[in-house]
């Protein structure tokens, strides 16, 4: 069951006024669909995340004043992936918050970072609609800074599969080999579970929607791996 909304404006420090409004942005559409419900989180994540989209161009732009547009884009690009989002959903701890059927609860979805990151940007559609554009601007500013300090040292996570093939490839010669373990949850709305082995040296899992998307996690995780005895990956994953 979701904690009471109430508590969540002592995580985000700020207390909507229109509550309806919040739980628009916390409602799964797997809970709509169990309680029949005439609204989700869908329309506000659509708004959310063109909200993101200019708040981060701003941000960076007014961060990186060297740096062209091509590199300031693949920043961009690295702030809003999957995992980054979800990382910032997991700061304010939203999953406790989010009203989600039981099946979606009993697979983990409330902490899935596909899940997570949807539920993100969802929240930010609503914060927008509710406080405003320069209150919603503060807030992301204060929380990527607090979170990515060093945008720039996110980009090798833009594609954790080819950065973890290119050093194992270089390090010991070999290419990483993805399993699929499982696959769970409903039709439309699956959970793939992938585990990546590099010849028995390193072992990692990922789970998302979709296979290509887990084992996309699954190299990232083997890369925080590595950065533990590696210091040249530290603070890049």
């Amino acid at each position: 069951m979701a904690e009471d909304i109430e508590k969540f404006k002592y995580k985000i420090d700020y207390d909507f006024n229109n509550k309806a409004l919040l739980k628009e942005a916390l409602t799964h559409r797997s809970f709509t669909v169990e309680n029949n419900l005439p609204y989700d989180n869908q329309r506000l994540e659509f708004l959310g995340d063109a909200v993101l989209q200019i708040l981060l161009t701003e941000f960076l732009y007014l961060r990186y004043t060297e740096e062209d547009e091509g590199a300031m884009t693949k920043m961009r690009s690295a702030m809003v992936q999957q995992e980054a989002l979800a990382k910032l959903a997991r700061k304010l701890e939203l999953g406790k918050f989010m009203y989600a059927g039981k099946g979606e609860i009993e697979s983990g979805g409330d902490d899935r970072d596909s899940t997570l990151s949807d539920l993100f940007e969802s929240f930010i559609g609503a914060y927008y609609l509710d406080a405003g554009f320069e209150k919603v601007r503060e807030f992301v500013k204060n929380l990527m800074s607090e979170a990515f300090p060093e945008p720039d040292k996110l980009l090798p996570g833009l594609n954790p599969k080819g950065t973890l093939q290119e050093y194992t490839q270089k390090r010991w010669g070999i290419t990483p080999e993805y399993e699929v373990i499982c696959v769970t949850g409903p039709d439309h709305n699956p959970s793939y579970q992938v585990g990546v082995a590099v010849n028995g040296r390193i072992k990692a899992e990922g789970s998302a929607s979709n296979r290509k998307q887990a084992e996309s996690q699954a190299a990232r995780n083997a890369l925080i791996q590595i950065a533990e005895s590696d210091s040249s990956l530290k603070g890049m994953f």
